[in-house]
């Protein structure tokens, strides 16, 4: 899978990019799994899986604070399984987790660390994935509930899709604290007509939560795609302590600032919150369709009114129907996954405008075909790989040999130095040390071999990890 590369200014955070590509089309452009890429479209690091049934989702690098020592380090965490994909539905809505899923936290160096699995009879699912200081996971799983949904518009032997909020401890796997969404938000509410369970096995998605923030005294920002509505949660009480969007917003809007299908609601600096509104699509009568796009607002608590305080806009125009992420960057840019659409972006602090929207734009990359990313991040990576590099060798005209580096998830290499000769134990230097050239360096050499070996040097020509011997004309 190539990733094509658009607009690459300066001025960008530093950082690789991180993706998990799959598709909800019919054709899937290389494999699934979790994507490094850096700013040219090049892999980093590819963990690729065996069907395009499976998907990777959330893919991310958090800190995972050990239970034992209270220490922390950098880990990759992402959620793995099977997401109900229209029309290839089992019993489930669109968008929902399919039972099995689970979360894997691993190291830099790609070994696993945690597998982390949703309690009492509900599926992980794949919105969110938190790793917190107390040495605990937060996230969001889902489970049907059998419900007569006639009252709502739906079938009698319906079901509604609850969500809950789980906290898991990491050492031990217990549940440290749950919140159901059915228990505290009147499904009436939902911008998702019951009806539409007919569709999927009897199934209604009325709430959709698809992402979870926590705030320094432990409040919770939670995000419901289908009822257009963002809470805040009193962690100690379970009450809602305020509602953003929806049928019974708290707030009041000032232009731009209303939000439909939203995902990725954060918590920011001050009385601000950003998230990614989609804007589209599957309007109720009446509603009007907009771009989706990065939002942070101002929430007035005094007046409680929303107001905008930035927009992020891509150009061409994108109605994603649904996912996407907005992500704070370093130094206040912004990094935006445009989810159902194939795109990922970087803008400067200040944003753009509907109708500018190639303003402070720093850089755009797209993924081939109808592949997309539920989530995209920009984070800086340190990548030392546990398993060594690997070499391969063609024969070249003139008694040349080509060989071929790689070391998938190395972030610190930056050169390549061949050795060869007639047997694997008397191997020497057959050229000089080549410069890295993207995820995979081809060097000429003089020598036959037959035997090749590859090292891999750092930017001071160290030594970091040394191949397997190959031989030219073996796999």
């Amino acid at each position: 899978m190539r990733v094509g590369v658009t607009t690459r200014r300066p001025g960008r955070a530093p950082g690789q990019i991180f993706v998990a590509p799959y598709t909800i089309g019919t054709t899937m452009t290389g494999q699934t799994g979790a994507l490094i890429v850096d700013d040219a479209g090049d892999p980093v690091w590819f963990r690729p899986l065996p069907s395009t049934s499976l998907q990777n989702a959330d893919f991310t690098v958090q800190t995972y604070r050990d239970p034992r020592t209270g220490t922390g380090q950098p880990v990759l965490t992402w959620w793995q399984g099977s997401i109900a994909i229209p029309p290839q539905y089992t019993n489930l809505p669109g968008g929902a987790p399919e039972p099995g899923g689970c979360y894997y936290v691993y190291d830099s160096h790609y070994r696993l660390l945690s597998t982390v699995f949703a309690r009492h009879g509900f599926s992980a699912d794949e919105h969110e994935f938190l790793l917190t200081r107390r040495g605990t996971a937060l996230f969001l799983a889902t489970r049907p509930v059998p419900m007569d949904l006639t009252r709502y518009g739906g079938p009698a032997d319906g079901a509604i899709l609850d969500s809950e909020i789980q906290e898991v401890d990491l050492a031990t796997g217990r549940l440290v604290f749950s919140w159901d969404m059915l228990r505290h938000v009147d499904p009436a509410l939902s911008e998702v007509p019951a009806s539409d369970a007919s569709s999927s096995g009897g199934v209604w998605d009325a709430y959709h939560l698809n992402s979870i923030d926590e705030g320094p005294d432990g409040r919770l920002l939670l995000s419901s795609r289908n009822m257009w509505a963002i809470y805040q949660i009193s962690r100690g009480t379970g009450r809602i302590q305020w509602q953003l969007g929806g049928r019974r917003s708290d707030f009041t809007f000032g232009p731009g600032a209303d939000f439909y299908w939203q995902h990725d609601a954060r918590y920011r600096p001050g009385n601000r919150i950003s998230m990614f509104d989609d804007g589209c699509c599957n309007q109720p009568d009446g509603t009007p369709e907009q771009q989706s796009h990065g939002l942070i607002l101002d929430l007035d608590f005094r007046d409680h009114r929303a107001t905008t305080a930035s927009t992020y806009y891509h150009r061409p125009p994108l109605f994603a129907a649904s996912q996407g992420s907005t992500q704070a960057l370093p130094g206040g840019n912004e990094f935006v996954g445009w989810g159902q659409e194939p795109y990922y972006s970087e803008y400067a602090a200040a944003g753009n405008t509907e109708n500018d929207a190639r303003r402070n734009l720093l850089y755009d990359a797209k993924l081939p075909g109808s592949d997309i990313s539920y989530r995209a991040f920009r984070i800086p990576w340190v990548g030392r790989p546990a398993y060594p590099p690997s070499a391969a060798v063609r024969p070249a005209s003139g008694g040349r040999s080509v060989v071929y580096a790689s070391w998938n998830g190395s972030t610190l290499t930056r050169g390549w130095q061949v050795l060869a000769g007639p047997n694997p134990r008397t191997l020497s230097p057959a050229a000089p040390p080549a410069p890295r050239t993207g995820f995979e360096t081809a060097v000429t050499t003089g020598s036959r071999g037959p035997y090749f070996q590859v090292r891999a040097l750092d930017a001071n020509g160290k030594v970091l990890g040394v191949s397997r011997v190959v031989r030219a004309g073996h796999r």
